[in-house]
């Protein structure tokens, strides 16, 4: 059965909220130790880009961006995540997302620059990021703690619409 990468719609929140508590709950893929309520999800599509990867209406993951600072100078750049669900993962699920996600982010006027923060070891991350034109620019070390451990963070970052000035 194919996949379709479609907007996130009011049906697909409580999956959204599942596959982000499982990750929130199990892995270093995010700092948070909790997933957000559904009602949460419900508003992120009126701030940010929310995607979600369906099979046979099943929810396999989502991809989501939204602004990277508050600042009006941060306006141009957008930061990028994706999460799937752990039967989904390895399957190309993310790839999907992230094609149609940066897509939409070079079709959109005003955007100059992706970036995403990836705490290692994740390989599949970093092989997602770096397979969509992401690079490398610096590492925080140990700038958060989740299971008792400090967690560092490589920053990417990927040009989009030609770039702009470096």
């Amino acid at each position: 059965m194919p996949i379709d990468i479609a907007d996130a719609a009011e049906e697909h929140f409580p999956a959204i909220a599942a596959i982000y508590a499982e990750a929130a709950a199990n892995s270093h893929a995010t700092f948070d130790v909790e997933g957000h309520p559904v009602e949460w999800w419900a508003k992120v599509p009126e701030r940010e880009e929310l995607l979600v990867a369906l099979e046979d209406g099943e929810v396999l993951g989502f991809a989501k961006s939204g602004r990277f600072k508050e600042r009006p100078g941060y306006n141009s750049t957008r930061e990028t995540s994706a999460y799937v669900h752990a039967d989904h993962r390895g399957k190309g699920v993310g790839n999907l997302l992230y094609t149609e996600l940066l897509r939409r982010l070079e079709a959109a006027d005003g955007l100059l620059m992706a970036v995403a923060g990836i705490a290692p070891p994740n390989p599949a991350s970093e092989a997602l990021h770096a397979a969509h034109g992401f690079e490398p620019v610096g590492t925080f070390d140990d700038i958060g703690v989740k299971f008792g451990k400090p967690w560092s963070v490589r920053w990417y970052q990927r040009r989009l619409n030609g770039g702009g000035a470096s």
